[in-house]
């Protein structure tokens, strides 16, 4: 029970995170174009990705989470706004969704989902 627990807090985390990701644009001001189209994209993905793990569990969200989190937290180099408020945005949310799913995967490898109902 408590590693679900975790795992829950993990995503509303996240859902939270995305969320924030999504709204930085108009939170911090970011220039429109590629930096705002980014933020925006990432941060649906990222809260998407939340939402579906809190309504049904996968071991692949984590994953795909793991993955969004890396991307948003290269892509300041990546699409080149570095040295901006959106970059610092993109590396703290990026590194912490990355860590969160992490976290969640190590868990997942300590203590398995049961894939039955067994006593």
């Amino acid at each position: 029970m408590e590693n679900w627990t975790n795992a829950k807090l993990c995503d509303v985390a996240n859902l939270v995170l995305g969320a924030i990701l999504l709204l930085s644009p108009w939170l911090f001001g970011f220039t429109a174009g590629t930096v705002s189209t980014n933020a925006y994209i990432t941060g649906i993905v990222i809260a998407v990705l939340a939402i579906a793990a809190l309504a049904a569990f996968a071991v692949w969200e984590e994953w795909l989470n793991l993955i969004v989190g890396l991307w948003a937290l290269v892509s300041p180099w990546v699409l080149g706004f570095q040295g901006t408020t959106a970059m610092t945005v993109h590396v703290v949310i990026g590194a912490a969704v990355a860590i969160l799913a992490a976290i969640e995967l190590w868990m997942m490898s300590q203590h398995p989902p049961r894939l039955t109902t067994g006593r």
